[in-house]
């Protein structure tokens, strides 16, 4: 039914932008139907009033929370003051409502996108992931002396220690390149950095495809671990800035989740091309998903806050309503242009990096700044990345395989290194889902402790010489981490630091992570020798102590604004009263404008 007259009441709205809306009350029945004319005409329903009217008045009227309409219409034929709250209708020049993107969820272009953008943390799993099952068969020779073909050799033998470190060159390339690639992606964008970036990924396929000699290898991982490393950083940037609020938390976790599909994918592929000379092979496919994300990304929009902040808004406002597709973009991208604006006037005296360290800045960020730095590195010093590169040759040694079986593809230790990948994903999807609503602290808590118990269940099973029970603690270890501490860190930096220092401290925070992946990277297969079935003692400690550091520092950004958090974790490291009192603050950060409740140190 086509809308014919207008509300005086809906008249003045449009004519005086500065009416206050809440106090606007929604037309009656009786003033029904409408005519709107264009631009869109928006009013919001205070969640005070009262609406009780006919269904059939408001067939046009879908809200933002069309699902509730729709129930209250289908039960009784009438719309509900709870129906209603908070309700934006928005019609365009054709009459036709569109949702207020700024209260949206997940829709179809914010999803293929993410997904576009995230081909690069696949391509970091696989590349992670790609030397765990055939270890053994590069390393140790396990499928036979050394022989060439075609001038390469079928393995390239080395010890424990030569082969961690080859290992352990691809994080401490992913440290190189996180340290420079916040500083490119602000300079020339978001997209064009992960173009870019797909070279390092060709290139570290060739050389370690193409390997003849250790060196060659561990200089193939170094290059691949660049590319690692920005896609580490990058991804998560833009999918944060991409997101809408209440999309947030999950497509916070969405880049775990890619790793660890990257991780399962090249796991499962490997089963087939763990002997010589189909390990090249292995290798080489990065470079094809490089190629593939290359062509994608084309048809991505740039972040849309990447656009706004160098001032080019109507680039901004395309890119915007390209991932809110057939959605009413006006208030957000208002909400964009101002954020924008703080943010070219804080590029004026934008603090530097030793200033937001040393708490040198209008608002003292310390405490946030730490606990950004902490989560990162405590994900990677739980020894879960140590599972993702050794598990193959631990479950060897725990069964005690032979050298036949252990060339009998696929054998149970691959197998069980398959499943490991496998339930690491299921988990991180279980924790995305749960993190909204349980919060990031509770969530973290509880999967820090998980951790640290299950590392101590792997120990008292290699001690007690209990293969199944190794493995069965293995398989819980990677599914309680991956559902909470393994994801929650790349949340942390975008929830929790103003836009202002966002960059630096990423890119801080990214390098910490990559430098403790490389120690724990290079150190494990040393560790295994050193240690026999005490492997995992010391991440029973590092685990508890991350279970230590949510009950005690972590903050909770549940619901909260930037602002919220800034204002009420503000100030020197400190334990947090888990029930702060109200106060008020009057800091002057670029981000938004709010009142919000102070913290009050322990």
């Amino acid at each position: 039914m086509e809308p014919a007259g207008v509300d005086a009441n809906l008249n003045a709205i449009v004519a005086e932008p500065n009416v206050d809306t809440a106090k606007v009350v929604p037309p009656t029945p009786s003033q029904l139907p409408l005519t709107l004319s264009p631009p869109a005409a928006i009013y919001n329903v205070s969640s005070n009033a009262a609406v009780d009217a006919d269904a059939s008045s408001f067939t046009s009227a879908i809200s933002v929370d069309e699902r509730s309409i729709r129930h209250s219409v289908h039960s009784n034929g009438k719309l509900s003051s709870k129906a209603v709250k908070h309700t934006v209708f928005e019609y365009d020049e054709k009459g036709i409502v569109r949702t207020n993107s700024r209260s949206s969820r997940l829709n179809r272009s914010l999803v293929l996108c993410a997904t576009a953008i995230a081909l690069s943390s696949i391509n970091y799993g696989w590349v992670i992931g790609s030397v765990n099952i055939p270890a053994l068969v590069i390393e140790e020779c396990s499928d036979g002396p050394v022989t060439w073909s075609a001038g390469f050799p079928s393995c390239l033998p080395m010890g424990a220690t030569m082969w961690g470190l080859v290992v352990g060159l691809t994080p401490l390339g992913a440290w190189a390149g996180s340290m420079f690639s916040g500083v490119v992606a602000d300079r020339i964008g978001r997209k064009r950095t992960l173009m870019a970036n797909n070279a390092f990924f060709v290139a570290g396929a060739l050389l370690t495809g193409t390997s003849t000699t250790i060196s060659q290898l561990g200089v193939g991982r170094f290059v691949a671990g660049i590319s690692c490393g920005v896609a580490s950083n990058i991804v998560s940037t833009y999918n944060s800035e991409a997101a809408t609020v209440k999309s947030r938390g999950f497509l916070g976790g969405f880049q775990q989740l890619m790793i660890l599909i990257g991780l399962f994918m090249s796991q499962a592929v490997s089963i087939g091309l763990s002997n010589a000379p189909l390990w090249r092979v292995l290798f080489s496919i990065s470079a094809v998903l490089a190629v593939l994300q290359t062509l994608l990304l084309f048809f991505v929009p740039e972040s849309p806050k990447f656009l706004a902040s160098k001032g080019r808004m109507e680039e901004s406002q395309a890119a915007l309503q390209r991932l809110r597709a057939n959605m009413d973009i006006t208030q957000e991208f208002d909400d964009l242009v101002e954020m924008a604006g703080l943010h070219v006037s804080a590029s004026v005296s934008r603090p530097t990096l030793w200033q937001v360290l040393s708490g040198k800045t209008d608002v003292d960020l310390r405490h946030l700044v730490f606990c950004t730095l902490f989560l990162m590195l405590a994900q990677q010093w739980s020894g879960a990345k140590g599972v993702m590169f050794y598990s193959t040759e631990v479950l060897s040694s725990t069964f005690h395989l032979s050298s036949s079986e252990i060339k009998n593809i696929p054998s149970i230790a691959q197998l069980l290194t398959l499943g490991i990948g496998a339930i690491g994903a299921v988990a991180v999807v279980v924790g995305m889902t749960i993190l909204d609503r349980v919060g990031r602290r509770t969530v973290l808590i509880v999967s820090a402790l998980s951790t640290s118990i299950c590392a101590a269940l792997i120990v008292i099973g290699s001690k007690l010489d209990l293969g199944p029970m190794v493995a069965t603690a293995m398989y819980l270890f990677n599914l309680v981490f991956q559902s909470g501490a393994g994801f929650i860190p790349y949340l942390s930096a975008s929830e929790l630091l103003p836009y202002s220092v966002l960059g630096s401290i990423s890119g801080l925070a990214a390098s910490v992570n990559c430098l403790t992946l490389f120690v724990v990277s290079f150190t494990f297969p040393i560790l295994d020798k050193a240690l026999g079935p005490y492997l995992f003692t010391p991440f029973i400690a590092t685990n508890f102590i991350t279970f230590l550091f949510g009950v005690f520092l972590m903050p909770e950004a549940r619901g909260k604004s930037v602002a919220q958090v800034v204002v009420e974790f503000q100030g020197p490291v400190r334990l947090i009263n888990r029930f702060p009192q109200s106060t008020s603050s009057s800091a002057g950060l670029a981000v938004e404008h709010q009142a919000v409740p102070t913290h009050t140190p322990v």
